[in-house]
Protein backbone atom coordinates (compact mmCIF):
# COMPACT_ATOMS: atom_id res chain seq x y z
CA UNK A 1 0.00 0.00 0.00
CA UNK A 2 1.25 3.49 -0.79
CA UNK A 3 2.54 5.38 2.24
CA UNK A 4 -0.05 8.06 2.91
CA UNK A 5 0.23 8.69 6.63
CA UNK A 6 2.01 11.88 7.61
CA UNK A 7 2.61 12.97 4.03
CA UNK A 8 0.67 16.26 4.03
CA UNK A 9 3.33 17.98 6.11
CA UNK A 10 6.06 16.70 3.82
CA UNK A 11 4.24 17.83 0.68
CA UNK A 12 3.73 21.28 2.10
CA UNK A 13 7.36 21.44 3.13
CA UNK A 14 8.26 20.56 -0.44
CA UNK A 15 6.13 23.27 -2.00
CA UNK A 16 7.48 25.78 0.48
CA UNK A 17 11.02 24.72 -0.31
CA UNK A 18 10.34 25.31 -4.01
CA UNK A 19 8.93 28.78 -3.48
CA UNK A 20 11.81 29.82 -1.25
CA UNK A 21 14.34 28.52 -3.75
CA UNK A 22 12.52 30.30 -6.54
CA UNK A 23 12.48 33.70 -4.90
CA UNK A 24 16.00 33.72 -3.50
CA UNK A 25 18.99 34.96 -5.43
CA UNK A 26 21.02 31.82 -4.80
CA UNK A 27 18.22 29.36 -5.56
CA UNK A 28 17.69 25.97 -3.98
CA UNK A 29 19.53 23.47 -1.88
CA UNK A 30 23.12 22.57 -2.55
CA UNK A 31 21.94 18.98 -2.62
CA UNK A 32 20.82 19.51 -6.20
CA UNK A 33 24.34 19.67 -7.54
CA UNK A 34 23.67 16.82 -9.95
CA UNK A 35 20.83 18.68 -11.65
CA UNK A 36 22.90 21.73 -12.46
CA UNK A 37 25.25 19.98 -14.88
CA UNK A 38 25.02 17.10 -17.32
CA UNK A 39 26.42 13.74 -16.20
CA UNK A 40 29.51 12.80 -18.16
CA UNK A 41 29.18 10.20 -20.93
CA UNK A 42 31.32 7.88 -18.80
CA UNK A 43 28.95 8.21 -15.81
CA UNK A 44 25.85 7.73 -17.91
CA UNK A 45 27.13 4.86 -20.03
CA UNK A 46 28.48 2.67 -17.23
CA UNK A 47 25.11 0.95 -16.68
CA UNK A 48 24.43 0.23 -20.33
CA UNK A 49 27.63 -0.77 -22.11
CA UNK A 50 29.09 -3.75 -20.26
CA UNK A 51 31.95 -3.97 -22.76
CA UNK A 52 33.74 -2.44 -25.70
CA UNK A 53 31.15 -3.44 -28.32
CA UNK A 54 27.82 -1.72 -27.75
CA UNK A 55 24.56 -3.20 -28.99
CA UNK A 56 22.23 -0.90 -30.91
CA UNK A 57 19.03 -0.60 -28.88
CA UNK A 58 15.78 1.36 -28.93
CA UNK A 59 14.07 2.62 -25.77
CA UNK A 60 10.38 3.50 -26.04
CA UNK A 61 9.54 6.66 -24.07
CA UNK A 62 5.81 7.21 -23.61
CA UNK A 63 5.10 10.75 -22.38
CA UNK A 64 2.37 13.39 -22.06
CA UNK A 65 4.21 16.30 -23.68
CA UNK A 66 2.63 16.29 -27.19
CA UNK A 67 2.04 20.05 -27.45
CA UNK A 68 4.92 21.87 -29.24
CA UNK A 69 3.86 25.10 -27.46
CA UNK A 70 4.45 23.49 -24.05
CA UNK A 71 7.99 24.31 -22.85
CA UNK A 72 8.38 20.78 -21.49
CA UNK A 73 7.92 19.34 -25.00
CA UNK A 74 11.02 21.07 -26.33
CA UNK A 75 12.90 20.47 -23.09
CA UNK A 76 12.20 16.74 -23.43
CA UNK A 77 13.41 16.69 -27.03
CA UNK A 78 16.60 18.54 -26.09
CA UNK A 79 17.50 16.08 -23.32
CA UNK A 80 16.69 13.10 -25.56
CA UNK A 81 18.85 14.44 -28.41
CA UNK A 82 21.64 15.23 -25.96
CA UNK A 83 21.56 11.68 -24.59
CA UNK A 84 21.49 10.13 -28.05
CA UNK A 85 24.50 12.18 -29.13
CA UNK A 86 26.44 10.87 -26.11
CA UNK A 87 25.19 7.31 -26.63
CA UNK A 88 25.26 6.66 -30.41
CA UNK A 89 24.05 3.08 -29.93
CA UNK A 90 20.81 4.20 -28.22
CA UNK A 91 17.68 5.46 -29.96
CA UNK A 92 14.92 7.01 -27.82
CA UNK A 93 11.57 6.49 -29.53
CA UNK A 94 9.01 9.08 -28.33
CA UNK A 95 5.33 8.21 -27.97
CA UNK A 96 3.77 11.61 -27.13
CA UNK A 97 0.08 11.56 -26.16
CA UNK A 98 -2.33 13.73 -24.25
CA UNK A 99 -3.22 12.58 -20.74
CA UNK A 100 -6.43 10.68 -21.42
CA UNK A 101 -5.04 9.06 -24.58
CA UNK A 102 -2.01 7.89 -22.64
CA UNK A 103 -4.07 6.49 -19.76
CA UNK A 104 -6.25 4.52 -22.16
CA UNK A 105 -3.28 3.24 -24.17
CA UNK A 106 -1.43 2.16 -21.01
CA UNK A 107 -4.45 0.16 -19.81
CA UNK A 108 -4.48 -1.71 -23.12
CA UNK A 109 -0.71 -2.26 -23.01
CA UNK A 110 -0.87 -3.42 -19.39
CA UNK A 111 -3.60 -5.96 -20.20
CA UNK A 112 -1.28 -7.64 -22.73
CA UNK A 113 1.81 -6.97 -20.59
CA UNK A 114 3.37 -4.82 -23.32
CA UNK A 115 4.17 -1.74 -21.26
CA UNK A 116 6.71 0.56 -23.00
CA UNK A 117 10.20 0.85 -21.54
CA UNK A 118 9.20 4.16 -19.92
CA UNK A 119 5.60 5.15 -19.35
CA UNK A 120 3.55 7.68 -17.39
CA UNK A 121 1.55 6.95 -14.23
CA UNK A 122 -0.25 9.06 -11.66
CA UNK A 123 0.37 8.72 -7.92
CA UNK A 124 -1.23 6.71 -5.14
CA UNK A 125 -4.49 4.93 -6.06
CA UNK A 126 -4.04 5.37 -9.82
CA UNK A 127 -0.74 3.52 -10.02
CA UNK A 128 -1.44 0.91 -7.33
CA UNK A 129 -3.08 -1.67 -9.69
CA UNK A 130 -0.07 -1.55 -12.02
CA UNK A 131 2.31 -2.06 -9.11
CA UNK A 132 0.27 -4.95 -7.72
CA UNK A 133 0.33 -6.57 -11.17
CA UNK A 134 4.14 -6.44 -11.14
CA UNK A 135 4.33 -4.26 -14.24
CA UNK A 136 6.87 -1.71 -12.98
CA UNK A 137 10.51 -2.11 -11.99
CA UNK A 138 11.61 -0.81 -8.56
CA UNK A 139 13.84 2.27 -8.90
CA UNK A 140 15.45 2.33 -5.45
CA UNK A 141 18.89 1.49 -6.78
CA UNK A 142 18.65 3.97 -9.65
CA UNK A 143 17.81 7.02 -7.54
CA UNK A 144 20.92 6.51 -5.43
CA UNK A 145 23.09 7.07 -8.52
CA UNK A 146 24.64 10.52 -8.91
CA UNK A 147 22.56 11.89 -6.02
CA UNK A 148 19.29 11.76 -7.99
CA UNK A 149 17.16 11.13 -4.89
CA UNK A 150 18.44 14.33 -3.28
CA UNK A 151 17.19 16.42 -6.20
CA UNK A 152 13.55 15.76 -5.24
CA UNK A 153 11.55 17.82 -2.76
CA UNK A 154 11.10 16.28 0.66
CA UNK A 155 8.24 13.77 0.86
CA UNK A 156 7.22 13.87 -2.81
CA UNK A 157 8.54 10.39 -3.66
CA UNK A 158 6.34 8.81 -0.98
CA UNK A 159 3.30 9.14 -3.26
CA UNK A 160 4.99 6.70 -5.68
CA UNK A 161 6.31 4.25 -3.07
CA UNK A 162 4.66 0.92 -2.19
CA UNK A 163 5.92 -1.49 0.48
CA UNK A 164 9.24 0.32 0.62
CA UNK A 165 9.85 0.27 -3.14
CA UNK A 166 9.87 3.39 -5.33
CA UNK A 167 8.24 2.75 -8.72
CA UNK A 168 8.07 6.14 -10.47
CA UNK A 169 9.72 9.57 -10.59
CA UNK A 170 7.37 12.59 -10.72
CA UNK A 171 7.71 15.62 -12.95
CA UNK A 172 5.57 17.94 -10.81
CA UNK A 173 4.28 19.04 -7.40
CA UNK A 174 1.50 21.52 -8.05
CA UNK A 175 -1.52 23.40 -6.73
CA UNK A 176 -4.84 24.30 -8.39
CA UNK A 177 -5.54 27.98 -9.13
CA UNK A 178 -7.36 30.29 -11.52
CA UNK A 179 -5.54 32.13 -14.33
CA UNK A 180 -7.29 35.20 -15.71
CA UNK A 181 -6.79 37.56 -18.64
CA UNK A 182 -6.49 41.10 -17.24
CA UNK A 183 -7.33 42.76 -20.56
CA UNK A 184 -10.56 40.79 -20.96
CA UNK A 185 -11.54 41.51 -17.36
CA UNK A 186 -10.97 45.22 -18.02
CA UNK A 187 -13.03 45.11 -21.22
CA UNK A 188 -15.94 43.62 -19.29
CA UNK A 189 -15.48 45.97 -16.33
CA UNK A 190 -15.15 43.11 -13.82
CA UNK A 191 -12.87 42.53 -10.85
CA UNK A 192 -11.17 39.41 -9.53
CA UNK A 193 -13.87 37.49 -7.60
CA UNK A 194 -13.29 36.80 -3.91
CA UNK A 195 -16.28 34.44 -3.56
CA UNK A 196 -17.72 31.73 -5.77
CA UNK A 197 -20.94 33.71 -6.05
CA UNK A 198 -18.95 36.67 -7.39
CA UNK A 199 -17.24 34.29 -9.83
CA UNK A 200 -20.62 33.22 -11.23
CA UNK A 201 -21.56 36.91 -11.52
CA UNK A 202 -18.30 37.65 -13.35
CA UNK A 203 -19.11 34.80 -15.75
CA UNK A 204 -22.49 36.35 -16.53
CA UNK A 205 -21.01 39.82 -17.11
CA UNK A 206 -18.28 38.48 -19.38
CA UNK A 207 -20.90 36.56 -21.31
CA UNK A 208 -22.97 39.74 -21.74
CA UNK A 209 -19.92 41.45 -23.30
CA UNK A 210 -19.46 38.61 -25.78
CA UNK A 211 -16.35 37.31 -24.01
CA UNK A 212 -15.93 33.59 -23.37
CA UNK A 213 -15.74 33.39 -19.55
CA UNK A 214 -13.78 30.18 -18.94
CA UNK A 215 -11.93 27.53 -20.93
CA UNK A 216 -11.81 23.82 -20.20
CA UNK A 217 -10.80 20.65 -22.03
CA UNK A 218 -13.52 18.34 -20.68
CA UNK A 219 -13.06 15.64 -23.30
CA UNK A 220 -10.26 14.71 -20.89
CA UNK A 221 -12.62 14.08 -17.99
CA UNK A 222 -10.13 14.77 -15.19
CA UNK A 223 -10.24 18.51 -15.94
CA UNK A 224 -13.85 18.96 -14.80
CA UNK A 225 -13.24 16.67 -11.84
CA UNK A 226 -10.24 18.75 -10.74
CA UNK A 227 -12.39 21.90 -10.72
CA UNK A 228 -15.34 20.20 -9.04
CA UNK A 229 -13.11 18.83 -6.29
CA UNK A 230 -11.96 22.36 -5.49
CA UNK A 231 -15.62 23.32 -4.99
CA UNK A 232 -16.03 20.31 -2.67
CA UNK A 233 -12.86 21.31 -0.83
CA UNK A 234 -14.62 24.59 -0.01
CA UNK A 235 -18.05 23.19 0.97
CA UNK A 236 -16.59 20.39 3.11
CA UNK A 237 -13.00 21.28 3.92
CA UNK A 238 -10.16 18.77 3.38
CA UNK A 239 -10.60 15.04 3.74
CA UNK A 240 -14.05 14.30 2.31
CA UNK A 241 -12.93 11.28 0.27
CA UNK A 242 -10.94 9.90 3.18
CA UNK A 243 -14.04 10.21 5.35
CA UNK A 244 -15.97 8.19 2.75
CA UNK A 245 -13.26 5.53 2.74
CA UNK A 246 -13.32 5.45 6.56
CA UNK A 247 -17.10 5.05 6.61
CA UNK A 248 -17.67 8.40 8.32
CA UNK A 249 -19.54 9.95 5.38
CA UNK A 250 -21.27 8.98 2.15
CA UNK A 251 -21.47 10.79 -1.17
CA UNK A 252 -25.01 11.78 -0.23
CA UNK A 253 -23.62 14.03 2.49
CA UNK A 254 -24.97 17.64 2.35
CA UNK A 255 -21.47 19.03 1.62
CA UNK A 256 -21.23 16.92 -1.55
CA UNK A 257 -24.73 17.82 -2.70
CA UNK A 258 -23.95 21.50 -2.08
CA UNK A 259 -20.79 21.21 -4.17
CA UNK A 260 -22.76 19.69 -7.06
CA UNK A 261 -25.29 22.54 -6.88
CA UNK A 262 -22.55 25.18 -6.89
CA UNK A 263 -20.65 23.51 -9.73
CA UNK A 264 -23.80 23.32 -11.84
CA UNK A 265 -24.54 26.99 -11.20
CA UNK A 266 -21.21 27.80 -12.85
CA UNK A 267 -21.99 25.61 -15.86
CA UNK A 268 -25.55 26.90 -16.20
CA UNK A 269 -24.31 30.51 -16.08
CA UNK A 270 -22.49 29.76 -19.36
CA UNK A 271 -18.97 29.63 -17.95
CA UNK A 272 -17.56 27.12 -20.44
CA UNK A 273 -17.26 27.10 -24.22
CA UNK A 274 -19.89 25.41 -26.37
CA UNK A 275 -19.09 21.73 -26.82
CA UNK A 276 -16.65 21.66 -23.91
CA UNK A 277 -16.72 17.86 -23.83
CA UNK A 278 -15.30 17.73 -27.36
CA UNK A 279 -12.23 19.81 -26.44
CA UNK A 280 -9.28 17.83 -25.12
CA UNK A 281 -6.86 19.28 -22.57
CA UNK A 282 -4.59 20.98 -25.09
CA UNK A 283 -7.45 22.42 -27.16
CA UNK A 284 -9.15 23.78 -24.04
CA UNK A 285 -5.97 25.35 -22.72
CA UNK A 286 -5.18 26.88 -26.10
CA UNK A 287 -8.43 28.86 -25.94
CA UNK A 288 -6.99 30.67 -22.96
CA UNK A 289 -3.45 30.86 -24.32
CA UNK A 290 -4.69 32.56 -27.50
CA UNK A 291 -6.77 35.14 -25.63
CA UNK A 292 -10.15 33.59 -26.47
CA UNK A 293 -11.23 32.98 -22.86
CA UNK A 294 -11.02 35.13 -19.76
CA UNK A 295 -10.39 32.47 -17.08
CA UNK A 296 -8.77 29.07 -16.84
CA UNK A 297 -8.74 26.81 -13.77
CA UNK A 298 -5.79 24.44 -13.80
CA UNK A 299 -2.79 23.17 -11.89
CA UNK A 300 0.20 25.46 -11.61
CA UNK A 301 2.00 23.32 -14.20
CA UNK A 302 0.14 25.37 -16.84
CA UNK A 303 2.23 28.44 -15.95
CA UNK A 304 5.10 27.67 -18.33
CA UNK A 305 2.88 27.18 -21.37
CA UNK A 306 0.90 30.36 -20.62
CA UNK A 307 4.11 32.31 -20.12
CA UNK A 308 5.37 31.40 -23.58
CA UNK A 309 2.02 32.09 -25.28
CA UNK A 310 0.52 35.19 -26.91
CA UNK A 311 -1.18 36.25 -23.64
CA UNK A 312 2.07 36.49 -21.69
CA UNK A 313 2.11 39.74 -19.75
CA UNK A 314 -1.69 39.95 -19.70
CA UNK A 315 -2.35 37.16 -17.19
CA UNK A 316 -2.83 37.19 -13.43
CA UNK A 317 -3.78 34.43 -10.98
CA UNK A 318 -6.11 34.10 -8.02
CA UNK A 319 -6.91 31.48 -5.41
CA UNK A 320 -10.09 29.47 -5.78
CA UNK A 321 -12.68 31.45 -3.77
CA UNK A 322 -14.96 30.50 -0.88
CA UNK A 323 -18.30 28.82 -1.68
CA UNK A 324 -21.37 30.03 0.20
CA UNK A 325 -19.01 31.58 2.73
CA UNK A 326 -17.30 28.23 3.35
CA UNK A 327 -13.72 27.10 3.00
CA UNK A 328 -10.21 28.49 3.31
CA UNK A 329 -8.65 29.94 0.14
CA UNK A 330 -5.25 28.77 1.37
CA UNK A 331 -6.34 25.14 1.13
CA UNK A 332 -5.58 24.02 -2.41
CA UNK A 333 -6.07 21.06 -4.65
CA UNK A 334 -2.66 19.41 -4.27
CA UNK A 335 -1.26 17.65 -7.30
CA UNK A 336 1.78 15.41 -6.95
CA UNK A 337 2.49 15.07 -10.65
CA UNK A 338 2.42 12.41 -13.27
CA UNK A 339 5.53 10.28 -13.05
CA UNK A 340 7.91 8.21 -15.14
CA UNK A 341 7.85 4.44 -14.51
CA UNK A 342 9.95 1.71 -16.10
CA UNK A 343 8.51 -1.57 -17.35
CA UNK A 344 9.56 -4.57 -15.29
CA UNK A 345 9.65 -6.49 -18.60
CA UNK A 346 11.90 -4.04 -20.44
CA UNK A 347 14.35 -5.89 -22.68
CA UNK A 348 16.89 -3.17 -21.93
CA UNK A 349 16.23 -2.58 -18.24
CA UNK A 350 19.66 -1.27 -17.24
CA UNK A 351 19.96 0.99 -20.29
CA UNK A 352 16.45 2.32 -19.67
CA UNK A 353 17.32 3.08 -16.05
CA UNK A 354 20.46 4.83 -17.23
CA UNK A 355 18.49 7.05 -19.63
CA UNK A 356 15.79 7.92 -17.07
CA UNK A 357 18.47 8.71 -14.51
CA UNK A 358 20.10 11.06 -17.03
CA UNK A 359 16.74 12.60 -17.98
CA UNK A 360 15.78 13.39 -14.39
CA UNK A 361 19.22 14.74 -13.47
CA UNK A 362 18.89 17.24 -16.32
CA UNK A 363 15.17 17.93 -15.88
CA UNK A 364 15.35 20.84 -13.37
CA UNK A 365 18.03 22.77 -15.24
CA UNK A 366 16.40 22.39 -18.64
CA UNK A 367 12.89 23.10 -17.31
CA UNK A 368 14.21 26.27 -15.67
CA UNK A 369 15.83 27.36 -18.94
CA UNK A 370 12.59 27.09 -20.95
CA UNK A 371 10.53 28.81 -18.21
CA UNK A 372 8.82 25.53 -17.35
CA UNK A 373 10.12 25.07 -13.81
CA UNK A 374 7.16 26.42 -11.82
CA UNK A 375 5.68 23.49 -9.93
CA UNK A 376 8.20 20.78 -10.78
CA UNK A 377 8.89 18.05 -8.22
CA UNK A 378 12.61 18.67 -7.98
CA UNK A 379 14.60 21.41 -6.32
CA UNK A 380 15.43 24.30 -8.61
CA UNK A 381 18.63 26.29 -8.60
CA UNK A 382 18.43 29.82 -9.92
CA UNK A 383 16.72 33.16 -9.49
CA UNK A 384 13.41 32.97 -11.35
CA UNK A 385 12.97 36.74 -11.58
CA UNK A 386 16.49 37.34 -12.87
CA UNK A 387 15.95 34.57 -15.43
CA UNK A 388 13.06 36.50 -16.92
CA UNK A 389 10.12 34.66 -15.44
CA UNK A 390 6.98 36.80 -15.63
CA UNK A 391 5.18 38.60 -12.84
CA UNK A 392 2.44 35.99 -13.24
CA UNK A 393 4.94 33.19 -12.61
CA UNK A 394 6.21 34.99 -9.53
CA UNK A 395 2.61 35.31 -8.28
CA UNK A 396 2.17 31.57 -8.66
CA UNK A 397 5.39 30.87 -6.81
CA UNK A 398 4.31 33.13 -3.96
CA UNK A 399 1.09 31.13 -3.58
CA UNK A 400 3.10 28.04 -2.67
CA UNK A 401 4.10 29.85 0.53
CA UNK A 402 0.43 30.17 1.53
CA UNK A 403 -0.48 26.49 1.27
CA UNK A 404 -2.04 25.28 4.54
CA UNK A 405 -3.30 21.94 3.24
CA UNK A 406 -5.81 20.55 0.78
CA UNK A 407 -6.88 17.42 -1.05
CA UNK A 408 -5.67 15.14 -3.82
CA UNK A 409 -7.61 14.62 -7.04
CA UNK A 410 -10.49 12.13 -6.95
CA UNK A 411 -8.78 9.56 -9.17
CA UNK A 412 -5.60 9.71 -7.08
CA UNK A 413 -7.62 8.78 -4.00
CA UNK A 414 -10.36 6.32 -5.02
CA UNK A 415 -10.02 2.99 -6.82
CA UNK A 416 -10.29 3.04 -10.64
CA UNK A 417 -13.88 1.79 -10.80
CA UNK A 418 -15.22 4.42 -8.41
CA UNK A 419 -13.11 7.08 -10.11
CA UNK A 420 -14.51 6.22 -13.54
CA UNK A 421 -18.05 6.49 -12.22
CA UNK A 422 -17.22 9.92 -10.81
CA UNK A 423 -15.52 11.18 -13.97
CA UNK A 424 -18.47 10.14 -16.15
CA UNK A 425 -21.01 11.64 -13.73
CA UNK A 426 -19.22 15.01 -13.61
CA UNK A 427 -18.69 15.10 -17.38
CA UNK A 428 -22.43 14.57 -17.90
CA UNK A 429 -23.12 17.82 -16.02
CA UNK A 430 -21.51 19.73 -18.91
CA UNK A 431 -24.16 18.27 -21.21
CA UNK A 432 -27.31 18.47 -19.09
CA UNK A 433 -28.43 19.81 -15.73
CA UNK A 434 -29.21 17.07 -13.23
CA UNK A 435 -30.72 16.87 -9.78
CA UNK A 436 -27.82 17.16 -7.33
CA UNK A 437 -29.22 14.40 -5.11
CA UNK A 438 -29.25 12.09 -8.13
CA UNK A 439 -25.61 12.93 -8.89
CA UNK A 440 -24.71 12.17 -5.27
CA UNK A 441 -26.54 8.84 -5.48
CA UNK A 442 -24.66 7.98 -8.70
CA UNK A 443 -21.41 8.47 -6.84
CA UNK A 444 -22.49 6.40 -3.85
CA UNK A 445 -23.65 3.58 -6.12
CA UNK A 446 -20.32 3.62 -8.00
CA UNK A 447 -18.45 3.54 -4.70
CA UNK A 448 -20.45 0.65 -3.23
CA UNK A 449 -20.20 -1.32 -6.47
CA UNK A 450 -16.42 -1.01 -6.57
CA UNK A 451 -15.45 -1.48 -2.93
CA UNK A 452 -12.28 -3.48 -2.60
Amino acid sequence: MVKLNGIWKAVLAGTLALSLAACGSNGGSGANTGASSNPSPEQSANAGSGGDKQENITITFQNIYPDPTDPKHNMMKKIVEQYESEHPNVKIELDSLNTDQQKLKLKTQAASREVPDITIVNPAAQMQPFVEAGLFAPLNDMVEQNGLKDTFQEGILDWYTFDGNLYALPDGNNIGLVYYNKELFEQAGVQVPTTFEEMVDVVKKLKEKGIQPMAIGEKDTWTGSFLFMNVLLRTNGPGFLQDVLDGKKTFEDPAFVEAVDAFQSLIQAGAFQEGATSFDYNAGENLFKTGKAAMYYMGSWATGGIETSSVNGKVGVFKFPTVNGKGDVNEFMLAPGSAFAISADSKHLEETKDFLNYFMLNFPKEAFAVKGAVGIAQKVEGDFKAAGYSDMAMEVLSMFKDVKGGDLAFDNTMNPGTAQGHLTSIQNLFVQKKDSAEVAKEHQTAYESNKQ
